[in-house]
């Protein structure tokens, strides 16, 4: 029966903080190695129905990195050998235990991989997080047998594992929906900024720091302070987040910052106070726009609904939020034009009604039109 061990501190924090090493686990599974003198550790999971090719493979080991690389391609990344083996989770097995090798699979890799490689003696284990991944430690040695600690320490670091792998799939998940979100803001021409109570940036995306680099309106100062133009605007921007200061149920306020090439902001409370959160920030600052001009856009919106170069340029306005006599006045066109263009854009895009037209418009493929 196996003894009870103490897991070393330093071995626990390892494996705590070994997601957010490169490599991954990379003090863990040296200090694992130091400890129970082996000549390698390996470390091996992948998510479930997944090929074990696809499988993130941490080793070190005694051997060239090279030799270990081409045996894992040449072998390992094509047979789900550790997946064949009966293994009850977080138990250490021995090669006796999983050896001689029962199927000719099997004795190809021990024949092809193990023989050659020296190992004589090994611990295996398996651990499997709650969402169906699971990961493989091997502590392997070309000489002298592991005593019965060594499978006990590996079945006290089980739970450990399990918790870092659980944490681990968590964070890549949280990644991936954060790299999505990320493009889907990126192609749609959307950035944040937090903003604390005196206009402060205390967070911000690249989308924004784009627009903070380029608009031409909008711009941070040495000490960190958001700065609008026209002075009216940066009036009105600052009385909106001191209202989102006092009063974090307040209504958002939108501003029209310019209009060519469009950019416009949208300040929201920052909401509840989370963790993860900067606790100065008291507003989200969402900022539109991007570096198309009127000609380049009313061009494509040409395109995409046949429209004339002036049904264009009217359809454009009207879906920025102008009124028809607003859009006569900026188009230089008298009101019965602009009225005779309007019931044309309405036919060719099916819309019936102003609202209908907006959407239509900012929901095309050329609101994530890449910039020029």
């Amino acid at each position: 029966m196996a003894i009870k061990v103490a897991l070393p501190t330093e071995l626990i924090t390892a494996l705590l903080e070994g997601a957010f090493e490169t490599p991954l686990w990379n003090r863990f599974i040296q200090g694992l190695r130091r400890l129970l003198d082996a000549g390698c550790v390996t470390l091996i999971f992948r998510p479930p129905g997944r090929p074990l090719g696809e499988a993130v493979h941490l080793y070190s080991s005694d051997v060239a990195p090279r030799v270990i690389d081409e045996d894992y391609r040449k072998y390992l990344s094509n047979l789900d050998i550790l997946s064949d083996f009966q293994m009850e989770v977080d138990r250490a097995y021995s090669f006796d235990e999983l050896y001689p090798p029962r199927n000719a699979k099997h004795r190809a890799f021990y024949e092809n991989v193990v023989l050659p490689s020296g190992i004589r003696v090994a611990r295996l284990m398996r651990v499997m997080e709650a969402t169906g991944v699971s990961a493989w430690l091997v502590v392997s040695r070309r000489q002298g047998d592991f005593d019965e600690n060594a499978s006990s320490l590996l079945e006290a670091i089980a739970p450990f594992l399990r918790g870092a792998l659980r944490n681990y799939v968590a964070l890549e998940q949280e990644r991936f929906t954060a790299a999505v979100t990320g493009e889907a803001m990126r192609l749609l021409h959307f950035g944040w900024m937090a903003l604390d109570a005196e206009g402060h940036v205390v967070k911000s995306d690249v989308e924004a720091d784009k627009v903070l680099s380029r608009s031409g309106v909008l711009r941070v100062t040495s000490n960190g302070r958001l700065t609008a133009r026209p002075a009216e605007l940066e009036h009105d921007i600052f009385d909106a987040i001191s209202d989102l200061a006092t009063n974090p149920l307040g209504h958002p306020r939108a501003f029209t910052l310019r209009r060519d090439p469009w950019l416009d902001m949208l300040l929201v409370p920052a909401g509840q106070k989370r963790l993860s959160a900067h606790p100065r920030a008291v507003a989200i600052a969402f900022v539109h726009g991007n570096s198309w001009r009127t000609i380049d856009r009313c061009e494509q919106l040409g395109q995409l609904f046949r429209l004339s170069p002036g049904e264009a340029r009217l359809a454009l306005a009207l879906s920025r939020g102008l009124t028809l006599p607003e859009a006569a006045t900026k188009l230089e066109l008298k009101v019965g034009t602009v009225r005779k263009y309007s019931k044309s854009i309405y036919a060719k895009l099916g819309a019936r009604g102003l609202p209908d037209l907006i959407r239509i418009v900012l929901s095309s493929v050329l609101s994530i039109a890449p910039s020029r």
